[in-house]
């Protein structure tokens, strides 16, 4: 069965689902293999479940007509996913970038949604799966299409460039993020432009931070929209921004509070209003999205325990939004300060010196306590009243219950792995 007859069967469908603990009545399920499990075996569970059809690519897991064979279910997936987008023909608004994708990519749609029926990946299914998905999940009625993607290796982002064929694109940053995957910061920057590549190869248009020098540098041969501050040459001027805690920013014509913190979450709202002017969304709309908005999920929530304010930014963490969050919260005009920070994931060779110039940064402040919670920052012990190591989550619990934190600011901040939103457990 080639790819359009497979679409002709998906428009029969309500939905697509790779889990049968999540699949829904009258949807297409593709059984894909990974590296515990085939997912042919759930083959008669998913018609069981109220699947119409079934995509395997085992042979031996056929049932009838409702299961159809494929040679690769996983690629069969893309390829219906790179069907479906052309069929549709849609305005599509891509982003990647090392830090701060996911809410970007919210605020965009909480802009654009102000005037257009768009469409956004849910959550961060912004992988080889989580984009084929997103694009399925768009349909007749979606009038603009917003795909995050995600990528920890080179080709990545051009892979995906392929399936989602954007007609704009944004890139929030290039950070040290993945460096395990990328080989460094240089393999960063050369993945991350994977995009601007497939934009300048398809006469496609960019937004660019004038702010960022890599991204100037990087998107000269694009058509561009660009923002920058207190840039007359922009097409977005943005006047003043502060954060203390939360982002307020000032436009030519209009100013948005929002309920974002941290400086560095700035520029994810300039993109998203630059973004609202391209599509010529009225301002008054762009300041309802942006100051509505407000984050969830562990990313920079403000939250209150007790007599303790807590920054929990506890969704992700590498060097370059680590740094970012640490000056930010240095800045802050609080007293009784805490950071209670773990170790940060996939950076490969470049793990123990990363770890080693956080600490460093750290060394020189003696404003706030600091809980450093992981092997790799307990690798890098060192003695100083201030700041604590502890090389197990489970040692800095024992320790956290022997103290009582009252009237404080907590900075809460490690990767996915470390988990430590646990942390807020044990504060009162």
């Amino acid at each position: 069965m080639n790819i359009q007859d497979i679409h002709n069967l998906f428009l029969q469908c309500k939905s697509v689902s790779i889990d049968t603990r999540k699949i829904e009545k009258d949807s297409m399920f593709f059984a894909i293999k990974g590296d515990n499990f085939d997912a042919n075996t759930f083959a008669a569970k998913a018609l069981e479940l109220g699947a119409l059809f079934v995509i395997i690519d085992d042979a031996s897991y056929a049932i009838d007509e409702r299961t159809i064979l494929v040679e690769n279910s996983l690629e069969s997936l893309q390829e219906l996913a790179k069907f479906h987008r052309a069929y549709l023909k849609l305005p599509i608004i891509a982003l990647t970038g090392s830090n701060g994708k996911t809410t970007t990519k919210e605020l965009i749609n909480v802009v654009i949604s102000k005037k257009y029926k768009t469409k956004a990946t849910l959550g961060n299914l912004n992988n080889h799966i989580g984009v084929p998905l997103t694009l399925l999940s768009f349909t007749k009625e979606t009038e603009i299409g917003i795909v995050e993607m995600g990528a920890n290796h080179k080709k990545e982002i051009e892979f995906l460039c392929e399936i989602a064929q954007p007609d704009y694109g944004y890139i929030t940053n290039f950070g040290k993020a993945h460096l395990e995957g990328f080989g460094g910061v240089q393999g960063v920057i050369e993945g991350k432009s994977e995009m601007y590549q497939y934009l300048a190869k398809n006469n496609k248009v960019a937004f660019v931070n004038l702010e960022d020098p890599i991204q100037i540098e990087k998107s000269t041969s694009i058509k561009s929209f660009t923002f920058g501050v207190n840039n007359a040459t922009a097409d977005v001027n943005i006047k003043n921004i502060k954060a203390n805690p939360f982002v307020v920013i000032d436009y030519d014509n209009f100013s948005v509070e929002s309920h974002l913190i941290g400086l560095y979450n700035a520029n994810n709202i300039n993109a998203a209003v630059a973004i609202g002017h391209y599509f010529k969304v009225d301002e008054k709309d762009i300041k309802v999205a942006i100051e509505n908005y407000i984050p969830e999920n562990n990313r920079s929530q403000l939250l209150r325990i007790g007599s303790n304010q807590i920054i929990l930014d506890a969704y992700n963490a590498n060097p370059s939004s680590m740094a970012v969050a640490i000056t930010n919260f240095l800045q802050l005009e609080n007293q009784n300060k805490i950071m209670i920070l773990g170790d940060m994931f996939e950076l490969g060779n470049e793990s123990h010196q990363e770890h080693k110039l956080i600490v460093d940064s750290l060394v020189n402040q003696d404003k706030s306590m600091c809980y450093l919670i992981g092997k790799s920052f307990y690798d890098n012990k060192i003695v100083k009243d201030n700041i604590h190591f502890f090389e197990t989550f489970d040692a800095f619990v024992a320790y956290l219950k022997t103290i009582h934190f009252n009237e404080n600011t907590i900075l809460v901040k490690g990767s996915r792995g470390m988990a430590l939103e646990r942390t807020l457990e044990f504060i009162e």
